[in-house]
């Protein structure tokens, strides 16, 4: 079987955590991810969305896509304060108690880029005693401070900052001793470096695919519609690849994949699910399966523009979701070897090669 390579995972993971991508301004990402799978010796082309996709081809059975999206949570610039300061739009579905304190960069039209920091309107204790504690987080009461010598709005719109500029928040990644990952967008970028890692292993090892395996990457995901065009007309079947969310009530985990089999959109498809667990089973997998009620995918987005093909859901368990995230690299792992599995199905497979890494083996 072909060999999963985690360090390799982890490694791209690092690196694209580092690149801006809030959705709407994912070129950098995307060009990474671009390079490579030239490097692996992979084609791949943009949708007139900008979406990125890439296929291992098969030998006439019927073709199946994964989906995972490369766009994150962000911000625009609402306004330029009398102070100098910015005033937040957001670029996604969070908190804006998630943000505060998040360190950050603007990205002019004029290709600036300008570092700052998320603070809110009374910061300091010592100024504001006790109304910090009962402030309450919004659009006007948290702003952007630039790192820059600017006190006024005219001082800060010659710096060249303007409205409509877009707000990424840095991710501040880092892998612990422990095996953690942790950062800000571990959604869903973990899930792209996985398809990455998939790939990666059957190109190494020399698998015959039965049908042709779609890889589409997304950039719109996270503000609901990034799936609902692109998608390859011949798809029988889409497998969606997102982060699973840890938390009170979830049967997710940050040491295992989840498979979701409903969400705020339905329930996914049955005949997929049921495959999927027998796949964990067979492969040694440590499957949770969980609903989510405040949670969409793109298979969503999909299935709501008239994809008419069966979908699913998986994901490596994500704690702290839309926040500072952390998971496991057993999170990442179980999700590679679940994903590689599903994408076996049919296949011909060479006799292995010894090889450092994390085999799929029945």
């Amino acid at each position: 079987m072909p060999t999963l390579d985690v360090t390799y995972t982890t490694r791209v993971l690092l690196e694209l955590l580092k690149l801006p991508s809030p959705t709407g301004y994912t070129q950098e990402a995307t060009q990474f991810l671009q390079k490579e799978l030239t490097t692996l010796g992979v084609s791949t082309r943009l949708t007139p969305k900008g979406a990125l996709l890439w296929t291992l081809s098969g030998h006439g059975g019927a073709a199946r896509a994964v989906a995972s999206h490369i766009d994150t949570l962000g911000a625009m610039v609402k306004r330029i304060k009398k102070n100098g300061r910015l005033e937040l739009s957001k670029v996604g579905g969070y908190d804006w108690s998630t943000i505060e304190g998040a360190e950050c960069k603007v990205h002019g039209f004029n290709e600036q880029t300008f570092s700052g920091t998320v603070v809110n309107i009374k910061q300091s204790g010592h100024v504001h005693g006790g109304e910090l504690r009962d402030l309450k987080r919004n659009a006007k009461t948290l702003e952007l401070r630039l790192d820059a010598e600017t006190q006024t709005e005219a001082e800060t719109k010659a710096l060249g900052v303007a409205v409509g500029d877009f707000v990424s928040f840095d991710s501040l990644a880092l892998l612990t001793n422990t095996g953690f990952i942790k950062g800000r967008h571990l959604d869903n970028k973990a899930s792209v470096a996985i398809c990455l890692a998939v790939s990666k292993a059957m190109l190494e090892g020399g698998v015959r695919l039965e049908g042709d395996l779609h890889f589409f990457v997304s950039n719109y995901e996270e503000v609901g519609h990034g799936a609902a065009t692109g998608i390859p007309d011949d798809v029988a079947e889409l497998l969606c690849l997102d982060m699973a969310a840890v938390g009170e009530g979830q049967t997710s985990s940050e040491y295992g994949v989840t498979l979701c089999v409903k969400d705020s959109s339905g329930p996914y498809d049955y005949a997929m699910n049921a495959r999927l667990r027998e796949l964990a089973t067979s492969f040694d997998v440590p499957l949770n399966i969980d609903i989510y009620p405040y949670y969409g995918s793109d298979a969503s987005a999909a299935w709501r523009a008239g994809g008419s093909y069966k979908a699913a859901l998986i994901g490596p368990g994500i704690d702290a979701s839309h926040a500072f995230e952390r998971t496991h690299q057993k999170a990442i792992a179980a999700t590679s070897k679940l994903l590689l599995a599903y994408a076996l199905e049919g296949a011909t497979v060479p006799p292995p090669k010894p090889k450092q890494g994390v085999s799929v083996q029945r």
